[in-house]
């Protein structure tokens, strides 16, 4: 594997007989430049990612190398229509970012011989159970946390996706609801639920809940004072404010607004802390990527978890993508993108890459190690524009690796942009395609009110549909954002348009039966919708 060539390295591989006697301050020295100069390169890149996306509010980067913090910095606001700037320890939702740090968790407790690996969650959860009981006794603790039992993306976010007021307890009530539709262990299939199950196995082994283990044995340790497992107590003075773009016509696009006046607003994830809870800032997220870098080694010396633990979180345990691999237009394509535990295992330019990505309403955010270099970065945004995360992914790589990097230069910037522009026009006409089919599209077979009442889905829950005067109304029981008028789009397909416009608006069929409408399913309108909003997943009988 290439190794980052620097000045030091360089004068260390030509000098080695010399090397006892050159003054020790010299390579300190040395090192301390080059630390500089890295963090020059990786800042200057960073403005001309903000150059090219004027509207993205707020930004903070991190950048680790050989154990010690070379950039920790705040680019930009916390709120677009507010003065305060974001700096280092600004605080932002790091969502799915938090998964690695509840495999960090199982990783303690395996070494303490409280969890294994392979063990069936059953062992630990013995009331766990799936809507396959044949799987029951098999689904291990690997399993929780690799994406591959076979549920489908995202089954069961509405759960908690938008904020909901269900308990922990409540969610882990209906797992065994929650349809399950490929076969075990064949493909990846992202799955938040099940890294809420992997908290409580924590919580079962340790005997304390997840949040309290994360503080007391991973983040006190690490000295990470700023960071949150649970966002419930942030101060919103110190957060970066979620930003997003809510149409019209579609969510993701129109101009970018402020979504909420805190965080907690559009993103409390205290019930699913284990699967995307953490709140952090560039200092702390420093900490945590030098950990890993050293494979689990604190800086006294002392360790938070082995290293043997250290290199099993980053072995594969199913297979993500795979490509052909780099080429002159994309050298930076994967030949294979696997998920190991609460990381993502690639390989990058010819280097091992592992990474992992963080999507809340309002914020998204990135880790990427590379071992290979002892280097890793991190960025978080108070916005929702994923391509700018693209072009930083990979362009810090790039600048990381320097004139030792394989393959062609590349401009992650343009090609971003690129693709950004063609996105764009493609939602755009699926926006004018689904208002044209409802304006075209035939009436209901029945009144109205017949279609009123209480639609049941087994892990969901209740949504109801009341008779308003003249129009029906859309509630989901448990997810106050998801309210709304509910009218006719063609035949007996209805839709919705929530009055909060942060949320994403959902088509219900209904189906007949000797005249009178038993069952029903939906499924979001915009083809851009988030892959937590499963309304797919539902499937309504009437109460």
């Amino acid at each position: 594997m290439t190794h980052l060539l620097t000045r030091r390295s360089a004068l260390a591989s030509s000098l080695v007989g010399a090397a006892a006697t050159l003054p020790q301050t010299s390579w300190a020295q040395q090192a301390a430049n080059d630390d500089a100069a890295l963090a020059d390169a990786v800042d200057a890149y960073v403005r001309q990612c903000l150059q090219a996306w004027p509207d993205n509010p707020g930004l903070s980067v991190a950048v680790v190398k050989d154990g010690r913090p070379v950039l920790t910095r705040g680019y930009g606001k916390k709120a677009m229509d507010r003065l305060a700037p974001v700096d280092e320890r600004t605080l932002f939702a790091v969502a799915s970012n938090t998964k690695a740090v509840t495999c960090a968790a199982l990783a303690i407790l395996v070494d303490e011989g409280k969890v294994k690996w392979d063990e069936p969650v059953r062992t630990y959860l013995p009331g766990f159970a799936l809507s396959k009981p044949e799987l029951n006794d098999l689904v291990t603790v690997r399993d929780l946390v690799s994406h591959r039992i076979g549920f489908g993306l995202g089954a069961g976010d509405l759960l908690f996706w938008p904020n909901s007021d269900r308990t922990r307890a409540e969610i882990m009530a209906v797992v065994d609801k929650v349809p399950i539709e490929d076969q075990f262990r064949a493909r990846y299939h992202y799955c938040n639920l099940m890294f809420i199950v992997a908290g409580e196995v924590v919580a079962a082994a340790s005997g304390m809940p997840w949040e309290s283990f994360v503080q007391t044995r991973i983040l006190n340790r690490l000295g990470m004072a700023d960071t949150l497992p649970v966002m419930v107590n942030a101060d919103p003075a110190k957060c970066a404010l979620p930003h997003g773009r809510v149409g019209p016509p579609l969510r993701y696009q129109g101009p970018m607004t402020r979504i909420g006046d805190s965080v907690q607003e559009v993103w409390n994830w205290t019930s699913a802390g284990a699967a995307g809870g953490f709140m952090t800032n560039a200092v702390d997220w420093a900490k945590w990527m030098a950990l890993q870098l050293a494979n689990g080694a604190l800086p006294d010396g002392t360790r938070l978890f082995s290293e043997a633990q250290g290199r099993e979180m980053w072995r594969p345990n199913i297979i993500v993508s795979s490509s052909a691999g780099p080429t002159p237009d994309l050298p930076g394509r994967a030949i294979a993108a696997t998920y190991a535990a609460g990381w993502q295992v690639m390989d990058y330019r010819g280097e091992r890459m592992i990474t992992h990505g963080g999507g809340s309403p309002g914020g998204i955010s990135g880790t990427v190690l590379l071992p290979g270099r002892n280097v890793g970065f991190s960025y978080f945004t108070n916005a929702e524009e994923s391509f700018l995360l693209r072009a930083l992914r990979s362009g810090i790589a790039d600048v990381i690796m320097g004139p030792t990097r394989p393959g062609p230069a590349f401009d992650w910037i343009a090609d971003s942009k690129r693709l950004e522009t063609e996105g764009n026009a493609r939602s755009i006409a699926a926006a004018a395609e689904i208002d044209a089919k409802q304006a075209a599209g035939a009436p209901p077979s029945l009144p109205g009110a017949a279609y009123a009442g209480t639609w049941r889905d087994p892990w969901y829950g209740d949504v109801t549909i009341q008779a308003r005067d003249t129009q029906l109304w859309l509630a989901f029981t448990r997810s106050p954002a998801l309210q709304g008028p509910l009218e006719p789009y063609d035949g007996e397909t209805f839709r919705t348009r929530f009055p909060d416009k942060r949320e994403e608006d959902v088509f219900v069929t209904f189906e007949l039966e000797d005249g009178r409408p038993v069952r029903a399913t939906m499924k979001a309108v915009s083809p851009d919708a988030d892959f937590s909003y499963d309304f797919h997943d539902l499937r309504l009988t009437r109460v």
